[in-house]
């Protein structure tokens, strides 16, 4: 625990990581409201440490998110487990080319991604909603989403990562026609296998305040579980609002980082 934080300080990354673990699991991108969280509440806390940090918190909701969507949802979880352990691979490589990004160039390329997202999900009210297709699904969509939303997704995880969760669900929606309450609980299976690489090496390069890692994983736990039942219960409809106002926060705060922010 750092030895300088206040306990409003610590309150306010607790509230934080709690309001994350219900983002995370509903849609993902609760990395975008614990992230800077962290960032305000540890100004002078280095960068790696921050990120470590972060992932230790980050891992413990996911995980018990995806425990309950296994539970409850119809989960295919050999699937998703193909999908996360391409994840866990690109979001490696893209860790080792971050150093090299502008991302003046990336951000912009990002938001054009999001607004189309965005267009997408809007102007389709159906996607996502109608009940996932039974029947194993062929062989060239499987492929299709492990070099998609394994690879490439994971990439963008270890190239910048905000939003992962959110790409995630709208890939496995269209590539592998799962109703959107399948492809979040599918998300939260691939984000487990791609949390668990990044803390390792997080872990091995020793940047991670376990203490307070620990303290914020209970809250983060606590709405991790609390996002994947309403999730459950409320089905897809409110999945898909929940994403169209993650997906403008994102745009939001890439939009303030690239032309405002000092």
């Amino acid at each position: 625990m750092p030895p300088d934080i206040s306990l409003f300080t610590l309150t306010m990354l607790c509230l934080a990581a709690l309001a994350a673990g219900w983002i995370d699991a509903v849609v993902g991108g609760g990395g975008l409201l614990l992230l800077p969280a962290l960032l305000v509440g540890l100004p002078h806390t280095p960068a790696a440490y921050v990120l470590g940090t972060n992932k230790s918190t980050a891992i413990v909701g996911t995980t018990a998110a995806a425990v309950t969507y296994v539970r409850k949802a119809p989960v295919d979880v050999r699937t998703a487990l193909r999908i996360g352990l391409a994840a866990m691979a690109g979001s490696l490589a893209g860790a080792f080319f971050a150093a090299g990004i502008n991302s003046e160039v990336l951000r912009p390329l990002i938001m054009a991604v999001l607004l189309g997202v965005l267009a997408f999900v809007l102007f389709r009210p159906a996607f996502g909603t109608a009940p996932a297709p039974s029947g194993p699904v062929s062989r060239k969509r499987v492929v299709a989403a492990v070099l998609v939303a394994g690879l490439g997704i994971g990439f963008y995880d270890g190239l910048i990562g905000p939003g992962t969760g959110a790409f995630l669900i709208v890939a496995l929606t269209a590539i592998l026609h799962m109703d959107l309450v399948s492809s979040s609980a599918t998300a939260k299976v691939v984000n487990v296998c791609t949390n668990i690489g990044a803390l390792t090496m997080f872990a091995i390069q020793g940047t991670v305040l376990w203490q307070l890692g620990a303290l914020l994983a209970l809250f983060n736990l606590v709405g991790g579980m609390v996002g994947a039942r309403m999730a459950l219960k409320r089905g897809a409809g409110f999945v898909r609002g929940v994403l169209v106002v993650v997906v403008v926060a994102l745009l939001c705060k890439l939009a303030y980082d690239q032309w405002l922010a000092v």
